[in-house]
């Protein structure tokens, strides 16, 4: 297990754990947040302690394992509710989570974060804007990299709305921020993923069969990214 740490400016940093996922330190004048925990690690807390000496919170983007390997080490954290099912039920974690909803504004100190819906990769799934800093944090649903949709918590429809809407607040944010493939990347992906994601079963991408984990998958190449579906 390894994790390379990338400073990206004077109060961020970008966690790249192990190649297989990325997590997040912002900080601002008066306490710091990590959004997400990691895959592989179990001490992320131990390592945003090691960039800042503010206190350090938790959020995560969802539930999924890639996202909450650390949560442990902290006694509360921050959710959307739609995930609870996701983090108790199914990936069988404990700790108490602190509901967000969209809109909710986090003030790190002079760094506002406000709580926008990407619902679709999942129920709960959450992006983190950087009011200030024009960064939007965006987890899995908006990336270059491989797109996970298939299984019962994943929905096309869903997903497609919350690229429309996001959509619609371009003119907000410069750069965004995913957890997988390359970052960042620049906002036009939004409207590319939108306009790709109308067609994934239509034949019109090349797509071919893939086992990932034991569950039978159709990999689609849309060009910008690739779609996992049932």
């Amino acid at each position: 297990m390894s994790c390379e740490i990338i400073k990206m400016n004077d109060n961020t940093w970008r966690i790249e754990d192990n190649n297989h996922v990325r997590f997040f330190l912002l900080t601002g004048e008066e306490k710091a947040l990590l959004i997400d925990s990691g895959m592989t690690v179990s001490n992320a807390k131990d390592i945003a302690a090691e960039l800042t000496d503010l206190p350090i919170e938790l959020l995560n983007t969802h539930a999924d394992p890639d996202h909450i390997a650390s949560n442990h080490q902290f006694e509360t954290f921050y959710m959307s509710s739609a995930e609870a099912s996701n983090y108790y039920n199914v990936q069988k974690r404990q700790g108490q989570f602190i509901p967000v909803h969209e809109g909710d504004v986090m003030d790190l100190g002079n760094r506002p974060l406000e709580i926008i819906s990407l619902a679709g990769h999942t129920p709960g799934s959450i992006g983190i804007l950087d009011v200030n800093g024009r960064m939007l944090f965006s987890g899995d649903p908006i990336q270059d990299g491989m797109i996970f949709m298939f299984g019962q918590q994943r929905e096309m429809h869903a997903y497609r709305a919350s690229l429309k809407e996001l959509m619609e607040m371009e003119d907000r944010f410069d750069t965004i921020c995913p957890s997988h493939g390359t970052c960042p990347v620049d906002k036009e992906i939004v409207a590319k993923l939108y306009e790709v994601s109308a067609d994934l079963r239509s034949g019109v991408y090349p797509s071919f069969p893939m086992n990932f984990n034991g569950k039978d998958v159709t990999c689609v190449d849309a060009g910008v990214a690739k779609y996992l579906l049932d």
